[in-house]
Parts: C-alpha cells; sequence; structure tokens
C-alpha cells in the first residue's frame, strides 16, 4: 500500500465517514469547510491526531493529492468554485455526490432527471481534472469495514480515464469493496438512477444496511 494526502470537500456524515476510512489506512487528510470552529470538526481532528486537519475548501483542494466531493447536490457549484478549479488540475477526483431534489417530500427525486448526470457535470466543471463516479450506491456507514454475510459488495465506478479508475479501484479494494468498472463518466447516468434505488428501499425498509453485489455464474 502506499500512502497519499486526500482532500475531502464536505463535512457531513459522508466526508467525516470517508476521511475515517483513509485516515485508518493510514492517509493523510484535510476536511474542506465552511466552519473548521464546528464541534464536529474540531472532535474529528482530535480523534485521528496528526494524520488528520481541516482547513478551507481551497486549502483542501489544495492539499489534496486525491480529491473526494462529498457535498450535498445543492452545495457542490458552489465549493467547487470555493475550492478553486485550478487545484483540480490533473488529479484525482472522487465524485461521491447524488443530485438529489428534495422539493417535494421524501424520498427525493433526481433532480437531473436521465439525459445528463451529476458525475458529467463534476467533470465539465473540472475539465483537467480526472473524474471517477464512486461510493454514491451505499449509505456511509458501510464505506469501511464492509461487514454483510454475502460477503464483500460490489462497487460501481465510472470515468474517462483508466489510470484514474485504478487508482480508485485500489482504494476501494483497501476499503474491502470488489469493484466493477463499468465506463466512462457518461454512465453516471446509470449509478445515480442506482443510488435511487439504495433510497428507495431505504425509505421502504427503514434501515440502511444493505449495499448492491453483482453475482456471476
Amino acid at each position: 500500500m502506499f500512502f497519499m494526502k486526500a482532500g475531502i470537500l464536505g463535512s457531513g456524515d459522508v466526508g467525516l465517514k470517508l476521511g475515517d476510512a483513509f485516515v485508518s489506512l493510514r492517509h493523510e487528510v484535510k476536511i474542506g469547510t465552511r466552519n473548521t470552529a464546528k464541534e464536529k470538526i474540531m472532535t474529528w481532528t482530535k480523534k485521528h491526531g496528526e494524520k488528520a486537519s481541516a482547513g478551507s475548501f481551497e486549502e483542501a483542494a489544495s492539499f489534496g493529492e486525491v480529491i473526494v466531493l462529498a457535498t450535498l447536490w445543492a452545495a457542490t457549484f458552489d465549493v467547487i468554485k470555493l475550492a478553486n478549479p485550478k487545484n483540480f488540475s490533473r488529479k484525482v477526483v472522487i465524485d461521491v455526490t447524488n443530485p438529489l431534489d428534495f422539493s417535494k417530500g421524501m424520498p427525493p427525486a433526481l433532480a437531473l432527471g436521465h439525459a445528463n448526470s451529476a458525475g458529467e457535470t463534476v467533470q465539465r466543471l473540472l475539465p483537467d481534472a480526472n473524474v471517477v463516479k464512486a461510493f454514491n450506491t451505499v449509505g456511509n456507514p458501510h464505506f469501511f469495514h464492509l461487514d454483510f454475510p454475502g460477503g464483500p459488495p460490489t462497487m460501481f465506478i465510472c470515468g474517462n480515464d483508466i489510470e484514474a479508475k485504478k487508482l480508485v479501484t485500489n482504494i476501494l479494494t483497501d476499503f474491502g469493496w470488489e469493484t466493477i468498472d463499468i465506463g466512462g463518466i457518461e454512465l453516471s447516468r446509470l449509478l445515480e438512477p442506482l443510488a435511487m434505488l439504495w433510497i428507495t428501499y431505504y425509505f421502504k425498509t427503514g434501515t440502511g444496511n444493505h449495499a448492491f453485489k453483482l453475482l456471476r455464474k
């Protein structure tokens, strides 16, 4: 295993859970947030010691050799602007976002429909970055330390750069996942509706203890 610096943009549960996982594997993590003095952020950095820190979105994006975009969709455009798109140039960007529309209640709908996707939008906003869609089809408690009776679940990923997807696959392997690369970033149009299936089942059952697995014969 090689060690890297991960800049995570977003300090909600998704960002902090991914930060936990990276730090536990001895990577360095800087969380990008609007307010580094929030008690939740200070508690998180204190828990992890010297491998963990927090800063502005721009500081986290500059710090990261790999950048994780873990924002609510409504905040994504603003966060990328605040982080400065130049800081993403030639870096691998793991897009964890789902374009959810909560305006009509729960469960949410896809804000972009099926003729576009968040993954494609992020890639257009960051043309010099290598965007890989991942981690968007499972609940954050199951990003890491997977413990499903049927064995490791499957993480489907997509992106335009082969080497970027190899790096993300290595990260996912370290996290405990089986990974399947389904193609270019436009296939986020499949992965984001797959997230909606995960979310719909969550609301139906009241539990997030499920994940997808591709079975082969």
